[in-house]
């Protein structure tokens, strides 16, 4: 079955092929970014429910506590998912250089491995061949 297309975070052979290393680089900063800022508005959610609860009667307090661990939840899955992203982006640009002409993201995908995710690419100025590994 195909995979439908994200083009937030699509895998990166699907990405390089659809709209090029750099485009797709930069999507994933910007999708990691969003979690940051998830993250940041669950952690004010979640303060403002402890605030909330002082002087609160009985069930606005079981309430306060639903709304504190929901929203930490919450902001603990966008920080991993932040990082996540951040250091995949990153760990792929590192490698996104031709060791024979030093050019940056000017690839094309030659073989994908599905099974261990790793991308063969090729340069686009000079040809050569080299597997960007996960």
């Amino acid at each position: 079955m195909k995979q439908p297309f994200n083009p937030l975070n699509s895998t990166l052979a699907r990405g390089i092929r659809e709209v090029g290393f750099r485009k797709w680089y930069e999507r994933e900063l910007l999708s990691s970014h969003a979690h940051m800022l998830l993250c940041l508005l669950a952690t004010i959610a979640m303060i403002a429910s402890f605030e909330a609860f002082s002087g609160a009667s009985f069930e606005e307090k079981v309430l306060d506590t639903v709304f504190v661990v929901a929203s930490g939840a919450i902001a603990l899955w966008a920080m991993r998912r932040y990082l996540f992203l951040l250091m995949h982006a990153e760990e792929m640009a590192n490698q996104a250089v031709c060791e024979t002409c030093e050019t940056y993201g000017r690839l094309d995908v030659v073989e994908e491995n599905t099974r261990t995710g790793a991308t063969a690419v090729r340069c686009r100025k000079c040809q050569h061949e080299w597997t960007l590994l996960p």
